[in-house]
């Protein structure tokens, strides 16, 4: 089965994560056709761009409960997002939950639909938002993000664009990228690439200073106690025991 749709249009390559039945969850299987697919696009010469979009009305869940990619393959996901020489944009209308919120902070623009709806929920589940810190710690607001964080609230498309999680919404949110992905299309290639150099040079920075220690505190977190309990309690669709 195949896990990401790909279609090309006038040089942009869209990549539609294609797993409606789980929410299109982060699964070992999905991130690594998702990398397989970047691969591809980042060596054709054709391709001036990448947009990064999903089918049904999750863009992702998050990581699959039920087969989660090692931390490891999903710091290299984010980190090939970046160092793509070619923009990658996120398109979203719908829900993003936890990892996915990692991959829109992975692309270098995101837009998304006004009705979309976003949050961190790892510690609901009792981990935390700790590999999708590489790229979301250096592009957002800090105060915003503390409060997003530490809930797990739920926020709307206004309030991701002023964390600095997205770029821009709108009701349309194709008619929203028309005039980014022309303004791709009119550029350089050579040059496009070495401007998201200069762009994600401090994000690459963060992830060879901390990803060895975000993978370890994520995998000590996902094999805890506490997330055992916070797992079982989302699949049970109850409240897990620490719940006041």
């Amino acid at each position: 089965m195949t896990l990401i749709a790909r279609t090309r249009t006038r040089a942009v390559e869209t990549l539609s994560l294609d797993s409606p039945h789980n929410r299109n969850a982060l699964s070992a299987a999905l991130v690594g056709e998702l990398a397989g697919a970047l691969t591809d696009a980042g060596k054709d010469t054709g391709v001036r761009a990448v947009v990064l979009t999903h089918t049904g009305n999750t863009f992702s869940a998050g990581a699959d409960l039920k087969d989660p990619p090692p931390p490891e393959a999903l710091v290299a996901l984010l980190r090939q997002i970046i160092e793509l020489p070619k923009p990658v944009v996120a398109r979203v209308t719908g829900h993003v939950r936890a990892g996915g919120l990692g991959l829109l902070a992975a692309c270098d623009i995101a837009a998304a639909a006004t009705d979309a709806t976003f949050a961190f929920t790892e510690v609901r589940i009792g981990v935390a938002p700790a590999v999708i810190s590489l790229p979301l710690l250096p592009r957002t607001n800090p105060r915003a993000l503390a409060r997003h964080y530490l809930t797990g609230e739920r926020f709307d498309a206004a309030e991701a664009q002023a964390t600095g999680l997205i770029t821009t919404c709108a009701d349309d949110v194709d008619t929203a990228l028309e005039p980014i992905l022309d303004g791709l299309r009119r550029s350089a290639p050579d040059a496009l690439a070495e401007t998201k150099r200069l762009l994600t040079a401090r994000v690459l920075e963060a992830f060879d200073r901390d990803a060895a220690d975000l993978t370890a505190l994520s995998a000590r977190l996902f094999s805890s106690p506490q997330a055992r309990e916070g797992m079982t309690a989302f699949l049970e669709r109850r409240d897990p025991a620490w719940v006041v």
